[in-house]
């Protein structure tokens, strides 16, 4: 992707990192502390202890900083119930074993996150940085759904790109604006908006016959634009009720919205939870 760093594991000989005239090499950025990749605004130079001038490369366009994106997916994989292990890591962020073990080191050396064994969790700072990205990705999310108009299945790829750039007094007038949302349109629960969880149950566990009602959209399926977009085009959104009309030995499910149907896979209903 043009502007996109390359990870020093990931790249080969020669490649200089991010395209662009004047960027730093990943070289220039190795051993410098995460926090310092964060947004702060073009490439720019600053003082590191004992090195002196050191050029930094700061967010581009579609770039996530790694301290963050490294957390949130940590938080969303906690609150999806998998076992946080960088294996998993690697998956959601789509980086290579190598370049998840650095980070996921360099992660613990700086106080974000501790691990045991294979284990990986937040610490209290860790978690406090997670969640303040998780809230403003899902506060915009639901601005770009309920005020301008954005399609549902869009709103997730195009909020990524706000919840690092999106200031405090920015995240404090969008809750005013948006009267304190509890969940994002897909249903996830927005950190500190201080509302109860529910109680839910996977559809798939749901039964023939069985009326439901869709409350949370898990983070895995938001990544699967198609999924998505089924789930969109038929209607079937978080406070929709339904009727399980067939299941399959298979876990799939076709349904019933007020007289139309959608067929959702096994491996789908997994991810789609219900209220109890």
């Amino acid at each position: 992707m043009l502007g996109q760093p390359l990870p020093a594991s990931d790249r080969s000989a020669g490649d200089h990192g991010t395209v662009g005239v004047g960027a730093p090499t990943c070289e220039e950025k190795r051993g410098q502390p995460l926090a310092c990749l964060r947004h702060d605004g073009p490439v720019r130079e600053r003082e590191a202890p004992g090195k002196g001038p050191v050029r930094l490369l700061f967010m581009l366009e579609g770039y996530h900083p790694p301290l963050e994106e490294y957390l949130e997916a940590v938080h969303e994989l906690e609150e999806d119930h998998i076992p946080v292990i960088q294996a998993r890591l690697a998956e959601r962020l789509g980086h290579s074993a190598p370049t998840v073990s650095e980070t996921v080191r360099r992660l613990r050396d700086e106080g974000y996150v501790e691990i045991a064994g294979r284990a990986i969790s937040l610490t209290d700072k860790g978690r406090h940085q997670a969640e303040s990205v998780v809230r403003k990705h899902r506060l915009a999310e639901r601005l770009l759904t309920d005020v301008i108009g954005m399609e549902w299945h869009r709103s997730h790829a195009e909020a990524t790109r706000w919840e690092h750039v999106m200031s405090d007094e920015v995240e404090e007038r969008l809750v005013v604006l948006l009267n304190n949302p509890s969940t994002c349109p897909h249903g996830n629960p927005i950190p500190g908006s201080g509302a109860d969880e529910p109680n839910l149950a996977k559809l798939a566990d749901a039964e023939k016959g069985d009326r439901v009602l869709l409350r949370r959209v898990t983070e895995q399926v938001e990544f699967d634009a198609d999924s998505l977009t089924h789930l969109g085009v038929h209607g079937f959104k978080p406070g929709v009720e339904a009727t399980v009309m067939t299941k399959a030995p298979d876990g799939a499910l076709l349904l019933d919205i007020d007289g139309r149907t959608i067929e959702i896979t096994g491996a789908l209903a997994q991810l789609l939870y219900v209220a109890a």
